[in-house]
């Protein structure tokens, strides 16, 4: 059924940043005590295979826009909840393999390495959970899931590093939590989708049944195409993996151009530049089935960018401000970052103006958006790799980098937006499907 029925409000807005904020608040403390338990050259390690693990997730991230999406123009929950399994299986094939490269490139165990891929596959179940409740405008519900898989995945991981474990046993606590979140929220989703057919009865023994009823004839419909292949997953998954490249190229490179100390200053500071991305992440997930739906796309992609560019620039300054504090959290040893705070932050801030811009890409099923970040990136890991030999060089690059790249991507965005309705032709180079 459509069940995109009103307008984002603040109500909408306020639970997902809750929920949202409650998970990326438990990572970031994860992050801190981890960094202060590990020390400084244990730290490093650490921070990179979360990184890894991150770009691994990207067939997640590209898979909770897609079912929303579909769930937004009609599709099923169990066409969705099947595409998701299609998928986690296909990125458990993909990741074992990487296990031992992985663990030779970043010079860590085995053991960790496997930690750290493994959560992948589980990610992408949980992600088409979230697409569903998202593609729903279930937010309140979404807003649980999201808090709570936060919460789930970082206990573990705490207690194991406050036991006195290592980075692979806190990767492998932390893998089990997602699997139990996975868990709660596939209730969750059954729970809805019951709760929505109910409502579907009744409204049907009323005689409110015509346009419910149109809606999920289409939908039906569209379970045939959400169900039969993975390819607009990989479409999207293009352009989510050029988003997620980007912002943690810097600290993979970090581990090669850096020495163990300062890679280690390098990813603390790097916490900053996710604070900065992940703060207003409800907006995105709340105004994205409105861009999915042609007649109000316009609007949507010019508020969500409007209000990421706010909330960036609000993120700075507070990064600016609180700088004094990060030797206090995580030890005098990360001092020599204190100074280059606001610059990660700026870094995270234009990341995120950058997600915006490519969501919008994704809700209308373009990916020729990728190939500008896909070069973005090239050039700037190729600068890193040659220019960088310090904290202050390496955040310099990659906030260039990220600050160019955002500018072309956004100004695409823009000019699609105005044109949208318009016409069926998009901007050169923002066609559908890459045209």
């Amino acid at each position: 059924m459509s069940v995109v029925r009103r307008l984002p409000v603040v109500a909408d807005l306020t639970l997902v940043t809750a929920g949202a904020m409650t998970a990326n608040v438990a990572g970031y403390l994860l992050q801190l005590l981890a960094s202060r338990w590990l020390g400084v050259a244990g730290y490093s390690p650490f921070a990179s295979l979360l990184a890894v693990q991150l770009l691994c997730a990207v067939p997640a991230l590209a898979l909770q826009n897609v079912v929303a999406r579909e769930v937004v123009r009609g599709a099923g929950v169990g066409a969705a909840q099947g595409l998701a399994l299609r998928c986690a299986g296909l990125v458990a094939v993909v990741v074992v393999p990487l296990v031992p490269v992985v663990s030779a490139v970043l010079s860590v165990s085995f053991v960790a390495s496997a930690a750290a891929l493994c959560a992948a596959p589980v990610l992408v179940l949980l992600s088409g959970e979230q697409g569903i409740l998202q593609g729903r405008s279930r937010f309140r519900e979404l807003a649980i899931v999201l808090g709570g898989a936060g919460i789930l995945r970082v206990t573990p991981a705490v207690v194991v590093l406050a036991a006195g474990g290592g980075t692979a046993a806190a990767l492998w606590a932390a893998a089990v939590g997602i699997a139990v979140a996975t868990l709660g929220a596939r209730r969750m989703v059954d729970g809805v989708a019951g709760a929505d057919a109910s409502d579907a009865a009744v409204r049907a023994g009323r005689g409110e049944s015509w346009s419910r009823t149109s809606s999920e004839i289409t939908g039906r419909a569209r379970e045939y195409a959400a169900g039969a292949g993975v390819l607009p997953v990989f479409r999207a998954a293009q352009v989510q993996a050029a988003l997620m490249a980007l912002s943690s190229a810097d600290l993979i490179v970090s581990r090669i151009v850096l020495d163990e100390n300062d890679a280690g200053r390098y990813a603390l500071g790097a916490i900053a530049a996710k604070i900065a991305f992940w703060l207003p992440q409800a907006v995105g997930v709340v105004l994205y089935p409105r861009m999915a739906q042609p007649q109000h796309s316009a609007r949507a992609v010019r508020s969500a960018l409007a209000v990421l560019t706010g909330v960036g620039a609000v993120a700075v300054a507070g990064a600016a401000v609180a700088a004094p504090l990060a030797p206090l959290l995580a030890g005098q040893d990360y001092a020599p970052v204190q100074g280059l705070l606001w610059l990660f932050a700026l870094n995270g801030a234009l990341l995120a103006v950058l997600q915006g811009a490519l969501l919008s890409a994704i809700a209308a099923d373009r990916t020729a958006p990728a190939a500008i970040t896909w070069l973005g990136l090239a050039i700037g890991v190729g600068l890193m790799l040659g220019c960088a030999h310090s904290v202050s060089s390496l955040i310099a690059i990659a906030t260039a980098t990220s600050a160019l790249t955002t500018l072309v991507i956004t100004v695409l965005a823009l000019r699609t937006a105005r044109t949208t309705g318009e016409s069926d032709s998009s901007v050169p180079g923002f066609g559908p499907n890459g045209a």
